[in-house]
Order: structure tokens, then C-alpha cells, then sequence
């Protein structure tokens, strides 16, 4: 009895494995789901994203050009200024002193020369007195009147008048000299004064003050000198931002920009590029490895209407992304696109979904390595090799090897490596289900 039922029990045993065979449920080949997209004409617009900090395009630091205690402070941090506006005075002791000698001296020069203008009004008296005098000997001497000697004696006198004369007038004139040479030592010596007293060299708002009333600072004659404020024109802003050097290329004055400012949630605002730096950053710095990344610095013009109500502050952090180039054409999703893994090893093979990404981005503006996607033909993959133009956060540019409408297979993303390959029968299934798969 017992063997009776065991042996049934084996024979149903049979059929239930035979129908699990039959219906695929065991023993047969696993069939590879995946998800596809069709190949869809579409405009791209490549871009190049960079972090960066809002800045004045305007600004202005000033520093004092002489040492000193600041005596007078007429500005507070985030007041509006005027050009020409007074800001603060320095007290220079050793420049007033040094503006007093000067006037002291030309003073004393003034004096001099009103002496050798006097001194030349003798010497032409006694020139006219003694020529008088020689020429009335000379017609004494003639007649026999006055002896040799006299008349040499008028004669000699003459002489000495006349060098004294020509003497007086070279004074004067050194006089007169001197009297410039002591009034530009003046004129100096004032400007120098004058360098205590700050004025606003153009209009804008106090962005930075450094110093407090009473500080003693340090003149620009002596080194880098103290920066005493900033003034910035805060009605127009720009982000300057650091470019990759491979992206660098891409970027050209004029391109429009997409700014996001961090402080300014789920708010978008446009921009222009107006500057590229001619040198990276690393250019100049005191230690320059072969690792260190290569930047250059962009700047972003920030376009904002006559009534904005945005309050851009200098150092806010924002992202840019740079409209580098846009064109229409057949275009698929970027996961699609792979290459050939056996010529193109993964390093890290632990990397995140997004560093993989960016991996996938680098290679693929690569154009030495080849690139393919898989078609899904009724059920089965066809491996083809394609190029590619531009591309977006989402969609690349497809310009030769498939046409619009075919399906291309997107996913998942852990099968292009190792699971799907040419020929292989495929399940299409729906993006959502491919996520939940992935997840698992």
C-alpha cells in the first residue's frame, strides 16, 4: 500500500514538472527584459555647467596712498555713494610737515628773487651812472685835460659796472628758477597732502568697509598698502564661474546662459557671456601639479528688467549653464549610446549612476572611440554602430545609423555591459517596470 502511493505521488510529481517545463517555467532560457525608445526628431541645445559667485561687474577697491590714523569716517557698509562724495581722511604726520617745509621755502624763494630783481635796479643805476662818467673822461682825456690814470680809472669803473650788471641779471634768473623748482616742491607736497583726504572715484554702493575710525593704516607707497573699502555697481551683476579646458572650447562671447542662485530657490534668470579668460587659473600658482585640474575663468553677465526685485549680493553662489550650441535633428535617449566595453575598460566599476554618467558624457565626445546602440527588431537586439552630434542632460544627437521611429533599447543600465548582446531575445518592457527591476 505504501509503495502504491509513493509511486503515485512520483507520477504526479513527473507531470507537474513536465507542464513547468512546458510553460517555461523551469528549465528553459531566461528571456532578458528590457526597455526601449524610439528614435524621435527633436531641437538640442548643448550646454556647459559651471558653479561659480555673483560679483559686481563694476568694482572698485580703494586703498590709501599714505600711512596714517583714520580721523574721520563719513561711510557705514551698504550706504549709496556719489562720485567726488568725500569718504575718509588719514592724518599724515610726516606729509604735513613735509607741506610746511615746502611752503616755508618758496616763501623764502619769493623773497629771493624780489631781492635780485632790486639787486639788477642798483646794478643798472651805477652801469648808467658809470658809462655817464666814462664817456665824459673820454672827451676830457681827448682834450688834454685829465691825466692817463683818471681816465683809466673811469674806464675800469665802467667795466665792473657792466659785469655787475650782467651778474644781477643771471641772478634773477637763477632766482626765478629756483622760485619754480620750490613752488613744484610745493605743488608736490600738497598733492601728497591731499592724498589723506578720500573721495568716491565713481558712483555705487559701499560693498566692503575694512577699517574702523581710529585705524592706522598702511599707504600703498609701502607694499600692497590697506584696502580700505569697496564700491561696487550693484545694478549690474555677473557670475564668473570656472570652465573644465575640455569644455572650455565650446564656450564663446555671446552665448546665452540659464542662471540658478542658490539663495533664489526655483528661480531661473538669463545671462550672456561677456568674458573668457586668455589664461587658467592654475597659470601663476605656486605649486602646479600634472594632476590639478585645468580651469578657466568665464564671466556671466546677469540680465535683469528695469524693475527687478532680486537683491543680488556680492559672493552668492549660483549655477550657469551655458547655451553653447543648439541643433534639430534624430535624436535618442543618452543611455542608449554605448561603447565597446572590451576596448574601453571601467576602472570603477563601484562608481555611482552619476559619475557613470559623466564617464559616459566624456567618452562619448570622444570621437576616436566607437559608438553603438541596440535596435529592437521583433524581439530580438541588432547591434549598430552609429555617430553622434551635440547632446543635452537627456538626448543626444544621432547623425547616421539609425532612422527616426526606430526603437532603440534604453535599459536597465547594468545589462549593456554583460548581458545584452547582438542577436539576443529580448522582452520589451515599460520604462516604470525597468526601474522596479533595477531597484531589486
Amino acid at each position: 500500500m505504501k509503495l502504491k502511493h509513493i509511486l503515485i505521488g512520483l507520477g504526479v510529481l513527473v507531470v507537474l514538472l513536465v507542464a513547468a517545463n512546458a510553460m517555461g517555467l523551469i528549465g528553459g532560457k531566461e528571456i532578458q527584459q528590457v526597455t526601449v525608445d524610439k528614435a524621435t526628431t527633436r531641437d538640442i541645445v548643448e550646454t556647459v555647467t559651471a558653479s561659480g559667485k555673483i560679483q559686481p561687474a563694476t568694482e572698485v577697491k580703494l586703498s590709501s596712498e599714505v600711512s596714517g590714523e583714520v580721523v574721520e569716517l563719513l561711510v557705514r557698509e551698504g550706504d549709496v555713494v556719489k562720485k567726488g562724495q568725500l569718504l575718509c581722511r588719514v592724518r599724515p604726520d610726516v606729509l604735513k610737515s613735509g607741506y610746511d617745509r615746502a611752503t616755508a621755502s618758496y616763501s623764502a624763494q619769493k623773497a629771493g628773487v624780489a631781492s635780485a630783481e632790486q639787486q639788477l635796479e642798483q646794478a643798472k643805476g651805477n652801469m648808467a651812472n658809470a658809462e655817464v662818467t666814462f664817456k665824459r673822461n673820454k672827451e676830457l682825456f681827448n682834450k688834454k685835460v685829465i691825466s692817463a690814470a683818471e681816465f683809466d680809472a673811469a674806464n675800469i669803473a665802467y667795466l665792473t659796472a657792466k659785469t655787475s650788471l650782467e651778474t644781477a641779471k643771471q641772478s634773477l634768473i637763477a632766482a626765478k628758477f629756483n622760485l619754480a623748482q620750490t613752488g613744484a616742491n610745493v605743488q608736490e607736497a600738497g598733492a601728497n597732502l591731499a592724498k589723506a583726504t578720500i573721495y568716491a572715484p565713481v558712483d555705487g554702493v559701499v560693498s566692503k568697509l575694512s577699517i574702523e575710525l581710529g585705524d592706522r593704516i598702511l599707504g600703498t607707497a609701502q607694499m600692497a598698502g590697506t584696502e580700505i573699502m569697496r564700491i561696487s555697481n550693484l545694478t549690474n551683476m555677473e557670475v564668473n564661474v570656472d570652465v573644465n579646458e575640455n569644455d572650455i572650447n565650446r564656450v564663446k562671447i555671446g552665448d546665452k546662459a540659464t542662471i540658478e542662485v542658490d539663495a533664489f530657490a526655483d528661480e531661473k534668470f538669463d545671462g550672456v557671456v561677456t568674458e573668457i579668460a586668455s589664461s587658467s587659473t592654475a597659470v601663476g600658482a605656486a605649486t602646479n601639479s600634472v594632476d590639478q585640474v585645468t580651469n578657466f575663468t568665464v564671466k556671466v553677465r546677469i540680465i535683469v528688467s528695469e524693475n527687478n526685485k532680486y537683491n543680488f549680493r556680492p559672493g552668492l553662489s549660483a549655477t550657469v549653464d551655458v547655451q553653447s550650441s543648439t541643433e534639430k535633428g534624430i535624436s535618442i535617449p543618452i543611455q542608449a549610446v554605448f561603447i565597446d566595453s572590451k576596448k574601453v575598460e571601467d576602472k570603477d566599476n563601484k562608481a555611482n549612476a552619476e559619475q557613470d554618467a559623466e564617464k559616459q558624457k566624456a567618452r562619448l565626445n570622444d570621437k576616436k572611440i566607437k559608438q553603438f546602440v541596440y535596435l529592437f527588431n521583433k524581439g530580438t537586439l541588432k547591434k549598430v554602430e552609429v555617430t553622434t552630434g551635440i547632446q543635452d542632460d537627456q538626448f543626444i544627437i544621432v547623425k547616421s545609423g539609425i532612422k527616426e521611429g526606430e526603437e532603440i533599447v534604453t535599459g536597465p543600465y547594468s545589462a549593456f555591459q554583460n548581458k545584452l548582446k547582438d542577436g539576443l531575445v529580448v522582452e520589451k518592457i515599460a520604462a516604470k517596470d525597468n526601474k522596479k527591476e533595477e531597484k531589486n
